[in-house]
């Protein structure tokens, strides 16, 4: 029997027994099975292994009962969150063909990984515990799941910009608590977002989702983000400026920027200033990107409104300043975490697996980029707490 035949046998055969009527299965069965004929490295004996360790995510988390036993269907996996040791990866490090999760892999670990194909980061961030220049002259494809968020994030923003625009928390906890205002005496401060002048901070995965939803809305988006040319800008409907060009234009601004060497602190305490009086600001990315304590001083003020999924710490602090602030939306980062969008997770994480083990390249999750992964700058975020 040939090797591939030998394949296609164990799949047929997974509840029964192998006879010799199934060595000629290729010759008869087509549609969805063969594709999985096709896989012949996924269905062999031999199947390739993965070393699976997601911490901070948990296996339960990411993957739905089916995808987990879809996973261990097509390939033999190393539990790395029953043995999390150092000792159990190294272990595993010479068979090892994935690795999904993200432990610390520098170059010397690689080195004991001859037939490592791709590194899958579940947490959503690129770290800088990978030597990932050995990556690339290894040919290892390393991809996070970052996308997988986007979408929740970006209604997530959306949503707090409209409980700015109309104090719609604000109301509700005044009416809880007997100061509630009727009609025109509880909207004083209202706005609308129908043509009002937008600015986005960052065009990534959250702001690409974002924009969609805002068009109903027609607002004038103004956008910048120094790692894209002007013309991706107009392509998407917007209009390129310079930061300070966003920041003195915006009634409501969206900071969706990343965190590298060159973002940290990109709002400071003092181009902050331009942001107009009673703009409305929404911070769904990370906190590093601005001067936190800048800004919750300029809410305080009373210059802006200003809601917050992020903070410079995890968990934040009983006596923060921000609790005590009315021109404040506070959210415990929980935007992107949704059971849809982890479940999701695993999906692609499967989909991915697959694409390599065929000798083909990863789609779903987002690839590392050569030129831009080491400038990244993005804290580990605690999902056990979450």
């Amino acid at each position: 029997m040939s090797s591939k035949s030998a394949a296609w046998t164990v799949i047929l055969d997974e509840a029964g027994e192998v006879d010799e009527a199934d060595e000629v299965a290729d010759e008869v069965i087509d549609g969805p099975l063969r594709y999985a004929r096709d896989m012949s490295d996924l269905a062999s004996a031999d199947k390739p292994v993965v070393l699976l360790r997601p911490a901070p995510q948990t296996v339960e988390r990411i993957f739905s009962p089916e995808a987990l036993a879809r996973l261990h269907e097509r390939y033999t996996v190393v539990d790395g969150e029953a043995d999390p040791s150092e000792e159990a990866i190294d272990a595993a490090l010479p068979d090892v063909f994935a690795i999904v999760g993200q432990p610390d892999l520098p170059a010397a670990r690689l080195e004991r990984a001859p037939q490592l194909r791709g590194i899958l980061n579940v947490e959503g961030n690129f770290f800088q515990n990978v030597d990932y220049e050995a990556a690339f002259v290894r040919g290892i494809h390393v991809v996070v799941c970052a996308p997988v968020c986007a979408q929740a994030v970006a209604e997530f923003s959306l949503a707090l910009a409209l409980d700015l625009a109309r104090g719609i928390s604000r109301e509700d906890r005044a009416f809880r608590e007997g100061r509630e205002r009727y009609v025109a005496a509880g909207n004083a401060d209202a706005i609308l977002l129908r043509g009002a002048d937008v600015g986005i901070l960052g065009y990534g995965n959250i702001g690409r989702a974002l924009l969609p939803l805002l068009e109903p809305f027609r607002p004038t988006v103004r956008a910048f983000d120094p790692w894209l040319p002007d013309s991706v800008i107009r392509a998407a409907g917007m209009q390129p400026a310079a930061l300070e060009g966003v920041l003195e234009s915006s009634t409501f601004l969206f900071i969706l920027a990343t965190v590298t060497e060159e973002s940290q602190h990109l709002l400071n305490a003092e181009n902050m200033r331009l942001i107009p009086s009673g703009a409305r600001v929404v911070l769904s990315s990370r906190a590093a990107v601005v001067d936190f304590e800048a800004m919750v001083r300029y809410v305080e003020q009373g210059r802006f409104l200003c809601a917050t999924d992020v903070w410079p710490e995890e968990p934040v602090a009983a006596d923060h300043p921000a609790r005590g602030v009315e021109g404040m939306i506070l959210s415990a980062h929980r935007a992107g975490g949704i059971p849809e969008a982890f479940h999701e997770i695993g999906e692609m994480v499967l989909d991915d697996l697959d694409l390599l083990a065929r000798g083909l390249p990863p789609v779903r999750n987002q690839s590392a980029v050569r030129e831009l992964v080491t400038r990244y700058r993005s804290r580990p975020v605690d999902h056990a707490r979450n």
